[in-house]
C-alpha cells in the first residue's frame, strides 16, 4: 500500500473515452455507495455495521474471524474494531468467543438475527450491483463469483 507501481504510469495522456470510461466507473462506485447507504441505515445499521457483518459472513477458513482479522478486512485500527464489534453485539448482531487454542484471541460470529438482515440487505445489494454492472458491461461470471462469496459463505 502506499507502494509505486509502474502501471500507474504511462507515455502516453489518456484518451477522452478513457476519461471517460474512468468517469462512468467512479460515478457507478458513488451511486451504489450512496443507495447502499440509504438501504442500510434504512434497515436501522451503519454502513460500518453492514461491512462489519459482511467480513464476518465472508470469511473463507472455519475459524471465525478474530477482533484483529476485522480490523484488517476493513482497513481500521485494532481498536477502532473493538469498538464497532462492541456496538453490534448491544445490537445482538454478533457474539463473541474464545478461541480454542489461544484464550487472548476473541472470535466474532453473527447472531440469527444478524444473519437473516444480512441475507435481506446482501440479496438487495447483489441486485442493485447486478444493475449497476449492467451500465459498466461486468461479465456474469464475475458477479456469480461475488454471489457465492457473500450469500453462499457460512450457509
Amino acid at each position: 500500500m502506499g507502494g509505486h507501481d509502474e502501471r500507474e504510469t504511462r507515455a502516453d495522456p489518456l484518451s477522452g473515452d478513457e476519461i471517460a470510461m474512468l468517469f462512468t466507473f467512479r460515478r457507478a462506485m458513488l451511486q451504489y455507495t450512496k443507495w447502499s447507504e440509504r438501504r442500510v441505515r434504512k434497515a436501522g445499521l451503519t454502513p460500518q455495521q453492514y461491512l462489519l457483518l459482511l467480513a464476518v459472513r465472508a470469511r473463507d477458513d472455519d475459524s471465525p474471524p478474530s477482533v484483529g482479522d476485522l480490523a484488517g478486512e476493513l482497513l481500521i485500527r485494532p481498536n477502532s474494531a473493538i469498538e464497532l464489534v462492541n456496538r453490534a453485539e448491544s445490537l445482538g448482531l454478533v457474539a463473541r468467543q474464545r478461541d480454542d487454542h489461544d484464550q487472548r484471541v476473541v472470535r466474532v460470529t453473527l447472531t440469527d438475527k444478524a444473519d437473516g438482515l444480512l441475507g435481506v440487505l446482501a440479496t438487495a445489494h447483489l441486485a442493485e450491483l447486478e444493475r449497476a454492472a449492467e451500465t459498466l458491461s461486468i461479465s456474469e461470471e464475475f458477479l456469480a463469483t461475488l454471489s457465492a462469496k457473500f450469500l453462499g459463505a457460512g450457509a
